[in-house]
């Protein structure tokens, strides 16, 4: 399978793990890991995400798992060919039976969404067989540290359910993103962040296309420094 390249990064991909796509770029280029120095990304797929919040913060460390040993083998191989890879380590690993002395300032996610179903494409990535929202979010609440954020990117029609759960494990939504694929049409995903403190919400909406195949300047700028790619997409 073809590699995808970014300006920094190359990810090599394969039919048995879940390829490079647009909800892990927005999660890799709106995540909030400035103030991280600890980061967890629960089912790395490539190790899209993680690569690019290490390239975004230059000295923070990241450990990320998967439950899928061919992931976790392609993570492995993608963290290794970075320049990021003295700060990028990974495991197979169950994230309901991982455990951490350590607390994280950052968790990430872009979890599996669909409940489960007879189709076996990409299931152990889209499918919530082995991890659900409830799973993911009980076991994050207790591996934060004090001002650390889980940050995920979700359907938008699975909101509201995910910040109930949150919620229920004493985790407050702190900031809102409203992933709308092409301008003046409907939320198609959202970004949310949890604390463990209670906070205002920040809200803001972001545009991926002003037209169809045309990029808004919105994702432009924010992605100049990851994608090699003109405006308009052939």
């Amino acid at each position: 399978m073809k590699p995808f390249t970014f300006k920094q990064f190359e990810i090599q991909q394969s039919k048995n793990v879940f390829r490079v796509g647009t909800d892990g770029v927005l999660l890799g280029v709106l995540a909030n890991v400035n103030h991280a120095s600890k980061a967890l990304e629960v089912g790395t797929g490539t190790g899209l995400i993680s690569l690019m919040l290490a390239q975004r913060n230059a000295s923070a460390q990241f450990l990320g798992i998967d439950i899928n040993e061919d992931a976790v083998d392609l993570t492995r191989s993608n963290f290794e060919n970075s320049p990021f890879t003295t700060r990028l380590k990974n495991n197979h690993q169950d994230f309901k039976s991982f455990e951490s002395a350590e607390k994280f300032d950052l968790i990430v996610s872009n979890p599996p969404y669909f409940e489960e179903s007879g189709s076996e494409k990409d299931k152990l990535a889209r499918q919530t067989v082995e991890l659900n929202f409830l799973q993911l979010i009980a076991k994050s609440s207790k591996l934060l540290s004090e001002n650390g954020i889980l940050s995920v990117i979700i359907p938008f029609e699975a909101g509201v359910d995910f910040t109930r759960i949150a919620l229920e494990s004493q985790l407050f939504l702190s900031r809102k993103i409203n992933i709308i694929g092409i301008e003046n049409s409907k939320i198609k995903r959202l970004v949310l962040e949890f604390s463990l403190e209670e906070k205002e919400v920040e809200e803001s909406d972001f545009i991926i296309e002003k037209s169809p195949r045309q990029y808004s300047d919105q994702y432009l700028e924010l992605t100049k420094e990851f994608h090699v790619f003109k405006e308009v997409r052939n």
